[in-house]
């Protein structure tokens, strides 16, 4: 290739690169062409790329091209030089054409582009070799690429991968990874260096770039960031470490692996690290029979219960049946066959305020605990669909329903309501049952929806109250409890007009009943208190209108005279 001549560089007419093809994929078969965009830009493929990755803008590709006008004259080529051409995609480092066309390629793959001159030299053409006007066409091979990314969107920091990770999971903020990592300045100067370094994700360990980087990498997974200052040590530099200020800085960081930790509960106060990954993804369910090796721990590493080791036998229990603390028990639940982990329960969630006594140590009051946590086996609650007669459905669901009934004497009104959603859900759908199986399951649920909408009073969830009863209501129009809790409900959000069609619906159905009765009094108190509370209102509205008006009248009475002085 003559020197003067550098057909890949753009010139100044594309300094301003514009992204005009649009990103759907190009489908062509071996031999076929198409236009890409509308700017007359052309692709023949000649050999199928592999996978379906293509590269973007800020990637580093590598190709072979060679490069002729449109009466076969050749005017460069990579392959006659013997050395492969790299540029950054979507930079104007090249002509528009092959910007916009590279983009389309796969690893592998071979086409020939027809560019036309004004997505190539234009009106200047690019003398000796390259004519005013001149439409191109390029024989390019995509040989590979190295993907360079805007991790935060913002130019400060670019994430280039130099080795691929596996599977597809990224860490996330509470995970624990384990890392390689060197930080040099621009110069070359490094300035740190670690291997086998563990940390939590959302503390960054060495600067905040780390953080925003490992939450985008795989296991395996090596690159290079180039960290701007304000994802670094900005202003101030970090002298101790002789990085100066507003340094940029040159990451290369490997993400070994993570330990995957996740909140148990919505308050963050039962914690679950995995320490070794379980088998396929199952889970235990409400009431199934877990089998587990448990070592339960004190902060100050006090062993209080040691359960499947040594000589004593793994622990077994029902879940969601209080058989084990609440915190332990809710993690179990997220935890696969095999899978072993580590769970931090506070104290709302373990012993509380009272501690207690275990088998190999007491527990003090309000005493953090940690349970390392390995679930053998387990065997789900049966679910509808998993049984085979419709008698069964109708037993599961009776048993179901007394359960809830023995949480609710106990006050436990959220438990309870699992267990009438449960039982209502297993008779849901009676189509196939006999009649007389019809009248089993409808009086269940009646009597579930009921139970349902009582404990949602208590919890004071009246909206759901409301859609309990309205439910037993389209199976039994007559049925006086659900219109007396659904009057209760209207009473409490203020529809005290509906309270009152129940109740008097109720009181025409059982004329008798003390219940309904005493509700009605309460409801006309409420109706007496609000028509009270309207009048004062309207009252205080009225009097500050006559009071305006006043005022208004007296500013007007001095103009008058002032006018007729």
């Amino acid at each position: 290739m003559d020197e003067d001549f550098d057909i890949p560089a753009a010139d100044e007419m594309n300094d301003e690169f514009m992204d005009e093809v649009d990103d759907a994929p190009v489908t062509l078969k071996v031999g076929e062409e198409k236009e890409i965009g509308n700017q007359g830009l052309k692709k023949k493929l000649l050999k199928e790329g592999q996978g379906w990755d293509t590269p973007e803008a800020g990637d580093e590709v590598e190709v072979h091209y060679t490069g002729t006008l449109l009466d076969g004259t050749q005017f460069d080529s990579s392959r006659d030089r013997g050395e492969t051409f790299k540029f950054t995609l979507g930079q104007g480092q090249v002509i528009k054409g092959w910007d916009l066309g590279i983009k389309t390629m796969k690893k592998g793959e071979n086409a020939l582009f027809t560019i036309p001159a004004d997505l190539a030299y234009g009106e200047a053409g690019s003398p000796p070799k390259i004519p005013s006007k001149a439409t191109l066409q390029f024989d390019v091979e995509l040989i590979s690429w190295v993907s360079v990314k805007d991790i935060c969107k913002d130019g400060g920091i670019f994430k280039k991968i130099v080795k691929e990770g596996e599977k597809w999971e990224n860490p996330k903020d509470l995970d624990e990874v384990l890392v390689n990592y060197e930080v040099q300045l621009e110069d070359g100067t490094q300035v740190a260096k670690s291997d086998g370094v563990e940390f939590t994700v959302q503390d960054g360990h060495f600067c905040p770039a780390l953080s925003k980087a490992l939450k985008t990498m795989k296991k395996g997974e090596k690159v290079i960031l180039t960290v701007k200052p304000e994802y670094g040590f900005g202003e101030k530099g970090k002298p101790e470490a002789s990085i100066p200020a507003n340094a940029t800085l040159l990451i290369t960081l490997e993400l070994l692996s993570w330990k995957v930790v996740s909140t148990v509960t919505d308050d963050k106060k039962v914690i679950k690290k995995i320490l070794k990954d379980g088998e396929g993804y199952e889970r235990p369910n409400e009431g199934a029979v877990v089998l587990v090796k448990l070592i339960g721990k004190l902060e100050d590493a006090t062993v209080f219960i040691k359960k499947g080791h040594v000589d004593s036998e793994p622990l077994e229990f029902k879940t969601d049946e209080e058989q084990v603390i609440d915190g332990l028990d809710r993690a179990v639940m997220t935890m696969k066959k095999g899978e072993l982990a580590l769970v931090t329960v506070a104290p709302e969630y373990a012993f509380g305020s009272t501690g207690s006594e275990q088998e190999l140590a007491v527990v003090p009051p309000n005493a953090t605990v940690v349970y390392e946590v390995e679930l053998v086996s387990f065997v789900k609650d049966k679910e509808s669909w998993d049984m085979n007669t419709t008698q069964e459905k109708i037993e599961a669901a009776g048993k179901k329903k007394e359960e809830g009934n023995a949480f609710f004497k106990a006050g436990k009104y959220k438990k309870a309501i699992k267990r009438y959603e449960k039982a209502a859900k297993y008779i849901e759908y009676d189509t196939n049952f006999e009649e007389d199986e019809k009248k089993q399951a409808k009086a269940l649920k009646i009597t579930c929806n009921l139970n349902n909408a009582a404990c949602q009073l208590k919890l004071k969830e009246y909206k759901q109250a409301e859609k309990l009863c309205t439910k037993v209501l389209e199976l039994e129009i007559t049925n006086v409890k659900a219109l007396y809790r659904r009057a209760q409900a209207y009473i409490n959000v203020a529809d005290l007009d509906l309270a009152e069609v129940d109740i008097k619906k109720a009181l025409e159905i059982d004329p008798n009943n003390k219940d309904v009765k005493l509700e009605y009094k309460v409801l006309k108190e409420k109706i007496k208190e609000y028509n009270k509370k309207d009048a004062k209102f309207y009252g205080n509205m009225f009097a500050k209108m006559t009071k305006s008006s006043s005022n208004k009248a007296k500013e007007a009475e001095p103009m008058s005279i002032d006018s007729k002085a």
